[in-house]
């Protein structure tokens, strides 16, 4: 398809798509020509009528996600081209992989594999899709069927997952089961860790995949320590603590949910002593936790600006939250702190941590920067793409 619905900008405003920055602003566009629908494909062009990449339409602020630089046809050999070259890639960057270590991934990435509007994640034998545009909405059973064939016998369903379009909110429902009696669940191994990951019920796809690599390090500096793991959600980096040879470790979240899946995780990996697993607002709980208790500190709060209109109360959020954990943190204790917020970029994040640092009055190191791992990996035309910051700090 494509050809026949257009898109002319105005004068100068080619020139982000000529550097290949994949999102075409409402404001850029002059005209349209052929009455284009949300999700369909359209053709867009400079002022001067000169053809610059295709791409998916929709009414608001990102008026076109590009597809492609080139005039071909977004058909089912389109979808299988592109899962192809992420499932490949992440078979060179994931060695866990085929080590069986793992066996949860995220395998598209929107604009990172240039497939913007799309998130596919791996659970075992189980593809959970979201799909953030109309056009991938519109394509989710092709996108689907093109699944089965690159991966084929290594996925037996495909579920896609909370889908929201402005007002509009899609169905979630499998669109491919081998088994009609498929799990809702699986049990999925990362880094010899394992994990329920609900996908119907939970957020996001069930799994915060992003933090594999920062969940890994967590492990490394756990040993012999007291641990307080904020936001916990379902325990990821309460499990690598344990694992890593934690004294104890207490997991903080609101949701009662989130607290009983943590729960299930600590007891599938055999840790059911030493273990706390607390239902309150992990704010409230940082203010009134006893000064020292704690020698390693995981602050990994949802995120607290999806617009640029809350980036300054996030940045004041932010400076609170790690205020308080510099203040609590023992002498020579350690805090990940994270944020995941797409309009808070890692300069923005450093100067609020810093900020936190300089009120406490108390002598902070960083000793490592984080980002997400290499199966969420950034276009280098799309820095937005890098939406995961964190640091490690040593607090004397």
């Amino acid at each position: 398809m494509g050809g026949e619905k257009k898109i002319f900008l105005k004068k100068g405003k080619d020139q982000s798509l000529l550097r290949f920055h994949p999102w075409v602003f409402s404001g850029a566009v002059d005209k349209t020509s052929g009455n284009p629908q949300n999700g369909e494909v359209v053709d867009v062009y400079s002022k001067e009528k000169t053809f610059l990449g295709r791409g998916h339409y929709q009414e608001g602020s990102i008026m076109v996600r590009m597809l492609t630089w080139k005039k071909e046809e977004i058909d089912r050999e389109f979808w299988k081209e592109r899962l192809t070259s992420a499932y490949l890639l992440r078979e060179k960057m994931l060695p866990q992989l085929k080590e069986g270590t793992t066996d949860c991934f995220r395998l598209v990435h929107g604009e990172g594999d240039y497939l913007p509007g799309l998130i596919v994640d791996i659970y075992k034998d189980t593809a959970v899709m979201q799909t953030h545009s109309a056009g991938m909405y519109a394509c989710r059973a092709e996108i689907a069927e093109a699944l089965k064939e690159v991966l084929s016998e290594k996925i037996t369903a495909v579920y896609s997952k909370s889908t929201q379009i402005g007002t509009f909110k899609g169905d979630d429902d499998y669109l491919y089961k081998k088994n009609p009696s498929h799990p809702t669940t699986n049990e999925v191994v990362e880094n010899g860790c394992k994990f329920y990951v609900d996908w119907e019920k939970g957020q996001k796809t069930g799994f915060f995949l992003d933090q594999r690599d920062n969940r890994e390090l967590v492990k490394r500096y756990a040993e012999g320590k007291m641990v307080l793991n904020l936001f916990c959600y379902t325990g990821g980096f309460s499990v690598y603590a344990l694992k890593g040879g934690a004294l104890s470790c207490t997991s903080v979240d609101s949701s009662q949910t989130a607290i009983d899946a943590c729960v299930n995780n600590l007891i599938l990996n055999g840790f059911t002593k030493n273990t706390e697993s607390i239902c309150t607002d992990a704010i409230d709980y940082l203010k009134d936790v006893e000064k020292g208790k704690y020698q390693l500190m995981i602050v990994d709060p949802p995120a607290f600006a999806k617009h640029l209109s809350a980036k300054p109360n996030a940045l004041r959020a932010y400076r609170k939250l790690n205020a308080m954990a510099i203040e609590k943190v023992a002498p020579g204790g350690i805090i990940f702190t994270f944020s995941c917020s797409q309009v808070v970029d890692k300069i923005d994040f450093a100067l609020a941590v810093f900020s936190a640092a300089a009120q406490c009055r108390r002598k902070v190191r960083i000793l490592h920067r984080l980002t997400q791992p290499a199966d969420h990996p950034v276009n280098i035309c799309h820095p937005e793409g890098e939406y995961l910051k964190g640091l490690v700090l040593y607090v004397e």
